[in-house]
Formats: structure tokens, sequence, C-alpha cells
């Protein structure tokens, strides 16, 4: 018998506690490498700008069953074709 896939699992945002989804949002704006550009922002900033990808589906908090770890992704926008606007 195989193992099933260990594909990441999207979690809805909404489904997280505040406290949790807090934490869960602190912990990826804090990674080393999160680039916010020459712009200088609080922590508080780069929360409500996280919490904004979240709530307009812009971003995903996952669930990482291999690791059992959660953070935040991008999701992808597909790329608009050429000559249609």
């Amino acid at each position: 018998m195989s193992d099933p896939p260990h594909d990441p699992l999207a979690i809805p945002y909404d489904s997280l506690s505040a406290e949790a989804l807090r934490g869960v949002i602190e912990a990826f704006v804090l990674r080393e490498g999160t680039d916010y550009g020459s712009h200088e922002f609080t922590l508080d900033d780069k929360v409500a700008h996280v919490m904004r990808q979240l709530e307009q589906a812009e971003a995903e908090v996952v669930f990482e069953p291999t690791s059992g770890s959660v953070g935040i992704v991008r999701k992808s926008v597909p790329s608009r074709k050429r000559g249609l606007n």
C-alpha cells in the first residue's frame, strides 16, 4: 500500500481563532527574507497588509502535513493574455 499524498492543505483563515491567525501572520512577516521594499513598516502594518491579502483571497493559510507546519502563501494569479484588457 502506498502512503496518501501529502499535499499542502488550504485552511480557511476565518476558521482560525483571532489569536491563532495573528500568530500565523506574525510568524510569516517576521521570517527572514520577507521583502517589503525600501519602506519601513511596523509589525502591525505588515500584519494588516497580509490580513487584507487573505480577505481578498490573494493569499491563503496552508498546512503542510509532512512537516506539521502552517504558513501563508500568495495565490498564483493567472497571467492575462496579450491583447485582452
